[in-house]
């Protein structure tokens, strides 16, 4: 019986899951059962809401943010994690543990700051913005779907658990998906601002400057020799046991 090759089958799930991605699920889990209890007090203080870091110095929602899910809405970090899984553990047995860590939490920032500096527009929707609070994981997961398709663009994934598709294709309808909602949507409760901003500093720290694609192939390079020594029992100075 000939065996399939392992792409026609990766939308059935990337396996179990990888130290940092559990970690980042776990810990995302942990916050969304406190929320429960003080939903007002986790939102007000993690979540990121652009007049409290720029007038009260509240920096570091811009990185706690992607921690905090809306307790009413069991949709939203249910599918974020499940997301996380799903294009995060192929990216992090790929990369290594430290350089997916990095990878997240730039995106995720970055997708943060795009949401403030979009906040101090002279528009009326960004008067609006200003004051609203941006919770979840989302920007950072979108950094994590950017990064698998470009790094494995011909991958067949289920597009709505249905439809076979390429995964350059599926990036594709995501992306068109995201800027025109981030550009033309009105008011829906979603950040489309954050989904875009985690693609484009996702595509500007893989594909941008030269000094940024050097450290991600020099994490990628220590992996692989990581693993050959394992792999053929040798220790770092090139000794066998």
């Amino acid at each position: 019986m000939r065996r399939q090759p392992l792409d026609d089958f990766s939308w059935v799930g990337p396996g179990p899951l990888t130290p940092a991605v559990k970690a980042i699920v776990f810990s995302n889990i942990a916050v969304f059962l406190i929320t429960f209890a003080a939903p007002d007090l986790i939102t007000g203080l993690f979540g990121l809401t652009p007049r409290l870091v720029l007038e009260q110095g509240r920096i570091w929602q811009l990185a706690t943010y992607l921690f905090v899910h809306s307790p009413v809405a069991f949709s939203h970090i249910l599918f974020n994690m499940l997301y996380v899984w799903l294009f995060g553990v192929e990216l992090e047995r790929r990369w290594g543990t430290q350089a997916f860590v990095r990878y997240y939490f730039i995106t995720g920032v970055g997708a943060g700051l795009c949401v403030l500096v979009a906040a101090l527009l002279p528009l009326a929707a960004a008067q609006r913005d200003y004051y609203a609070t941006t919770i979840g994981a989302s920007g950072a997961v979108y950094g994590l779907i950017l990064a698998w398709v470009l790094t494995f663009p011909h991958r067949t994934i289920m597009f709505m658990m249905i439809f076979p598709m390429k995964a350059w294709v599926f990036g594709l309808i995501m992306g068109a998906l995201v800027f025109f909602s981030a550009v033309g949507g009105g008011p829906s409760g979603i950040s489309h601002l954050a989904h875009a901003g985690g693609l484009i500093i996702g595509y500007l720290y893989l594909k941008g400057p030269r000094q940024l694609r050097l450290q991600l192939q020099y994490q990628l390079t220590r992996w692989r020799m990581q693993r050959l020594r394992r792999r053929f029992d040798v220790h770092k100075g090139g000794r066998f046991h």
